[in-house]
């Protein structure tokens, strides 16, 4: 059965519910403290829905690498901290390579590199990443244990497909208005970027 398959010692049952409550809180949490800073609601996604994937493959991410150092406090900030940052640079090249422009601008901040990474988060993202182990995937669990498997796996399928449906029709948008580029371009700036 495809939610049963064991992937990291997880099953993808949890690992897709778990990315679905991610991409969410991640959408909700940047879009409040954006609608704080710009004094009016700012939809911080991509996508039109109330999702921002790249919170849910960060959060699996640092959370699947780092789950063996987790018992080691500084060990598990130094690496957050590293790993996010790593990610937040992939992401950025890979915006720049199919975009042409890369989302955020941390330009104006100290200790920046090329606008799309700072010191100011790399720190941040070492804090989020204890919040992470010692809270916040503790509730996920718990939110995800709280309703059968049944209406999980129903849930999980409708919005996959909403997710998968929404994220390439918002992808197509954004393409259609950014520079020119084929499978080809994007295949190879990927391969650059790893």
């Amino acid at each position: 059965m495809f939610w049963t398959r064991g992937i990291l010692g997880t099953d993808l049952y949890h690992i897709v519910q778990w990315f679905l409550i991610y991409s969410m809180l991640g959408w909700l949490v940047e879009s409040i403290y954006m609608s704080v800073c710009n004094r009016k609601l700012t939809n911080r996604g991509f996508m039109r829905g109330p999702m921002c994937p790249i919170y849910g493959v960060g959060a699996l991410t640092v959370y699947f690498l780092l789950r063996p150092v987790c018992h080691n406090i500084f060990l598990l900030y130094f690496s957050g901290a590293l790993v996010a940052t790593f990610l937040e640079y992939v992401t950025a090249k890979i915006m720049l390579r199919i975009f042409g422009e890369v989302w955020w601008d941390y330009s104006q901040k100290p200790f920046n590199y090329k606008g799309i990474l700072c010191l100011e988060s790399t720190i941040a993202w070492g804090f989020y990443t204890l919040g992470l182990f010692l809270f916040l995937h503790k509730g996920v669990e718990y939110i995800v244990n709280s309703y059968s498997f049944q209406t999980g796996t129903r849930l999980g399928s409708v919005l996959i497909l909403i997710f998968s449906v929404d994220f390439l029709h918002c992808l197509y948008l954004q393409k259609k208005d950014s520079l020119p580029i084929t499978f080809e371009e994007i295949r190879e700036g990927i391969r650059r970027v790893l």
